[in-house]
């Protein structure tokens, strides 16, 4: 099913530096010796393609706004048992019928179009990873957020320097159903997790 979809919607988009533009939020974020906590947040333009990385130490409720109504992707860098894990939030569908219609589309579009995001990351913050190059060994996980239970989920990507060529698509390598209501949950979507859920209460 994924890889029919995805020949539906065509090839991925291509990453284009000069299509990008960075913005550094707080007096320390700039400075690449703290990863934790670090948040990123891109937004696109769908007349110009042009992209939008924010970086910064905690998501703004007003960018909340483009994750919930547009299709802005949020991620962070996270700690748990000594390992660092980049995890990236898609808002696939809400409770509106036409938002649930819509969820196995842009279920495929943000799996089409995840290494973009993570081309982004890399290059709109490469003066961290040139810092901390272990850091493209860490595992992305990509939680979609759904009414629906079929596109609820967690995916883990596998390192950073496989999901960004896109090897994640095919090669999912953990597929764990997210469930809201279990009692696992805030352990494993982190703050960002709880800031949405604030967000859209």
């Amino acid at each position: 099913m994924r890889n029919d979809a995805a020949r539906l919607l065509g090839p991925p988009a291509r990453f284009e530096a000069s299509k990008l533009k960075v913005l550094f939020l707080g007096e320390e974020i700039g400075k690449p010796t703290r990863i934790v906590p670090r948040t990123y947040t891109l937004s696109h333009c769908d007349f110009t393609a042009n992209l939008t990385l924010t970086i910064s130490n905690i998501i703004p409720r007003d960018q909340l706004k483009g994750w919930y109504n547009k299709d802005d992707v949020v991620a962070e860098w996270t700690k748990v048992n000594g390992d660092l894990f980049l995890n990236v939030h898609c808002y696939v569908s809400g409770p509106n019928p036409l938002s649930a219609m819509a969820a196995e589309f842009r279920y495929h579009i943000f799996s089409k179009e995840l290494p973009l995001v993570l081309e982004a990351v890399l290059y709109g913050d490469s003066d961290l990873f040139r810092e901390h190059q272990e850091l493209m060994d860490a595992s992305v996980r990509v939680y979609f957020h759904s009414s629906s239970n079929k596109y609820n989920r967690m995916e883990c990507w596998g390192p950073l320097k496989d999901a960004a060529l896109g090897k994640g698509v095919d090669n999912i390598n953990a597929y764990i159903s997210a469930s809201k209501e279990t009692s696992h949950a805030p352990k494993l979507w982190g703050s960002i997790f709880q800031a949405l859920v604030t967000f859209l209460l």
